[in-house]
C-alpha cells in the first residue's frame, strides 16, 4: 500500500508523512502539487530512511530530475510521460506512469515501463476493469490509485494489483488543514487494518 499524500505546505507534508510512519506505513508518494514539496523530500529522507519514499504528479522531465535529486526512491505520474520514462531509464529511477485504457498500456510497454499506475482505478470500473485489462494483459504490473476505499485494497490485490495507492483515507483534508497529526496516525492504522496489511 502507498500512501498518496496532497499537502498544503511542505511541512504539512513533513509532519503528515512522520504520522504516517508511526501508524505503520512504509511507502508515500508526495505529489507535486505540494508547494515546497522538494525541501519535504530532502528532510523526509534524512528522517525516514526505512520508509520507500518516491514522488507523484510528476508531469515532465525538469520534476523528475529535480524529484530525484531530491532522494525520491520512485516517481509517478497521472499519464504516461515519455520524456520522464526516459530520464528514469537513464538514471535508474523506477518509474510509474499513469495509463488507463489498453492502447496506453501497450504504448507503456513499449517504452519500457515495468509497472503502470491504472488511474483513476476507481471511477473508470475498479476491480472489475482491472480484471478485464489483465485479461490480454496477464503479466501486467499494475498500482491501483484513485477513488479507492482501504477495505477494497485485498479485493484489488487478489485481482491482481501489485499494490495500492490511498491517498485522503490515510491523510484526511481537514487533519492536513488543521495541523492535527495524531488523526493522521490514526486514521492510517485505521487504513492499514481495514486494508489487512
Amino acid at each position: 500500500m502507498v500512501g498518496v499524500l496532497r499537502a498544503p505546505t511542505a511541512r504539512a507534508a513533513v509532519e503528515a508523512a512522520l504520522a504516517a510512519a508511526r501508524g505503520g506505513l512504509r511507502a508515500v508518494e508526495l505529489t507535486f502539487t505540494t508547494p515546497g514539496v522538494l525541501e519535504a523530500l530532502r528532510e523526509l529522507r534524512e528522517r525516514l530512511p526505512a520508509v520507500l519514499l518516491g514522488a507523484g504528479t510528476v508531469l515532465g522531465a525538469r520534476e523528475a530530475e529535480a524529484a530525484a535529486g531530491a532522494g525520491a526512491a520512485f516517481l509517478v505520474s497521472p499519464h504516461l510521460g515519455e520524456d520522464v520514462l526516459e530520464l528514469c531509464r537513464a538514471r535508474g529511477v523506477p518509474y510509474v506512469p499513469g495509463v488507463l485504457t489498453p492502447t496506453e498500456v501497450v504504448r507503456a510497454r513499449a517504452l519500457g515501463a515495468e509497472v503502470v499506475k491504472l488511474f483513476p482505478a476507481g471511477s473508470s470500473g475498479g476491480i472489475p476493469y482491472l480484471k478485464d485489462l489483465l485479461g490480454p494483459f496477464p503479466d501486467l504490473q499494475v498500482m491501483a490509485t484513485g477513488g479507492i476505499k482501504p477495505a477494497e485494497v485485498p479485493a484489488y490485490l487478489r485481482a491482481g494489483a501489485l499494490a495500492v495507492g490511498l491517498g485522503s483515507n490515510l491523510f484526511p483534508r481537514a487533519a492536513l488543514e488543521a495541523g492535527d497529526w495524531a488523526a493522521v496516525e490514526t486514521a492510517t492504522r485505521q487504513a492499514l487494518a481495514e486494508a489487512g496489511v
